[in-house]
């Protein structure tokens, strides 16, 4: 059933308006997703599954080498499954002036402090300023 003219223009103008505020997420669903990512992750699981085997067969016939090779084989796998879902589609950092309210009072982290414990000390922040607790 074809779209009426209405939901065409009203399609037309959801593009545009995608096509404006994030380019190359429009021209990724466009193109649709990279067959090359596929074939990584998948390739990646097989290899991931050839390693265990080469692993579990030299505990089970006492050869070492043979299961520290099935755990490098495995290692690289899951580094290639890894690396294919990270490919597949990264998203853009907001710019400064699409920041929402609450992440405008947000402080950069203290140094040598890690992302996480940046992440979890602005939570218990706001957790504070929410209940009347300011520190």
């Amino acid at each position: 059933m074809p779209l009426s003219e209405h939901e065409q223009r009203l399609l037309e103008q959801m593009e545009r308006a995608l096509m404006a505020e994030d380019p190359k997420f429009a021209t990724s669903l466009r193109h649709g997703s990279s067959g090359a990512d596929r074939r990584r992750i998948v390739g990646g699981v097989i290899g991931a599954l050839v390693g265990m085997g080469l692993l579990l067969a030299g505990v089970s016939a006492s050869l070492p080498p043979l299961g520290v090779f099935g755990f490098i084989v495995m290692l690289g796998a899951v580094f290639l499954v890894v690396s294919g879902v990270r490919h597949g589609g990264a998203p853009k950092k907001q710019a400064a002036s699409d920041e929402t309210p609450a992440a405008a009072h947000k402080a950069k982290p203290a140094k040598g402090q890690s992302g996480f414990m940046a992440r979890f000390e602005q939570r218990w922040q706001d957790r504070n300023r929410r209940d009347g607790r300011d520190t």
